[in-house]
């Protein structure tokens, strides 16, 4: 067996879509069939969402994907305002990104160990393996912990996913985590700089739950911080009220999907008739015939009065494959050039704090 640190050799690689100019071959995907067209429809689709000047672009983000090499992705979407608001597993925010934000890596992990034949020396090690790709649980731990210290620097009281995590976008400034003071960018920087906030709706099932844990352990009958997740429903949806025109970019399905699209029926409790999503793009590689949430089509999303279906595609892809393809399109359009971000989390600082009879 190989030691620890042979093992954690070769780190992760994320794909710089500036660098690839796909749009020739984006182009002629359409002339195609099968996923191939359906990708170069989602693209097109992608680039409409940019070029509709009312259009506000919220992202979904679910499955392993900043372990996978497509964080640099996500960060020039925030940096080129070709992203208004974020909602994630997570896992995507806390567990990888910012783990990333505080100098670890993610590594490649070889073919032997795919399928799990030496996941019991992995545990003596202390690596956590994603199917092809390692991640050192002593340097995870070292972000529980840091999770942890934010949450006992801020006031008691409940939080939106979405105060959180902007909190940490200070914490990383605050402390040098930046590329200007020799550190790296991360989502979770870059959102905080460009005022894109993220929603993370199951915030406790990923590293920051263990954070919020040990803090709510420590402090038994005192105030305490703890994530209201119903205050993450309300701040969206009054994005949602606030900009009526809206688009989905989808990668994977799961919480994200559902949260996001459900905005529009919040709306609707509020009293407000607000307009189903105007663009969809789900890359999935969900079956629909378990009639699970994941799988299920944008058309039937449809007959909930979500998802407009005049611009709405699903892509049956793996991420990794579909998503440099479509955001690289978008990108070398060049719609974003002339692009405004939206700056919500600026519409959410008039959010009033609820009051508590």
């Amino acid at each position: 067996m190989l030691n620890k640190k042979d093992l954690l050799a070769r780190p992760i690689q994320h794909v710089d879509l500036k660098q690839h100019n796909v749009v020739p071959l984006v182009d002629a995907m359409q002339n195609m069939a099968y996923s191939a067209r359906d990708t170069a429809r989602a693209a097109n689709i992608y680039d409409m969402m940019l070029r509709d000047t009312d259009c506000g672009v919220i992202l979904c983000l679910a499955g392993s994907l900043i372990s996978a090499g497509l964080q640099k992705i996500f960060i020039d979407l925030v940096r080129n305002n070709m992203v208004d608001a974020i909602v994630s597993t997570g896992a995507n925010i806390v567990d990888q990104d910012f783990f990333e934000a505080l100098g670890f890596n993610h590594y490649i992990a070889g073919d032997e160990y795919k399928y799990g034949a030496g996941d019991a020396d992995l545990r003596e090690l202390m690596i956590d393996r994603i199917y092809d790709t390692f991640i050192d649980e002593e340097e995870l731990r070292i972000c529980d912990e840091t999770i942890h210290k934010i949450t006992n620097s801020l006031s008691p009281r409940p939080y939106s996913s979405r105060e959180f995590i902007r909190e940490m976008g200070a914490w990383l400034v605050k402390n040098g985590k930046t590329p200007q003071a020799g550190g790296r960018d991360s989502i979770v920087l870059a959102a905080y700089e460009k005022n894109v906030p993220i929603f993370c709706p199951a915030f406790s099932d990923c590293s920051a739950g263990f954070g919020l844990v040990a803090h709510q352990h420590a402090r038994q009958g005192k105030p305490m911080v703890s994530i209201d997740s119903a205050k993450d429903f309300y701040e969206i949806t009054q994005l949602k009220i606030a900009n009526p025109t809206t688009g989905l970019l989808m990668i994977g399905g799961g919480v994200p999907k559902n949260f996001a699209q459900d905005i529009v029926v919040a709306a609707d409790v509020l009293g407000v008739e607000a307009s189903m999503h105007k663009y969809a793009i789900q890359i999935t590689v969900a079956d629909a015939r378990d009639g699970a949430l994941s799988g299920s089509t944008l058309k039937e999303a449809s007959s909930w009065g979500k998802v407009d279906l005049t611009y709405e595609q699903m892509v049956y892809s793996e991420a990794t494959l579909a998503l440099p393809l479509i955001a690289g399109y978008a990108f070398h359009k060049g719609a974003h050039t002339s692009r405004k971000g939206k700056q919500w989390t600026q519409v959410l600082s008039h959010v009033d704090e609820p009051v508590i009879a």
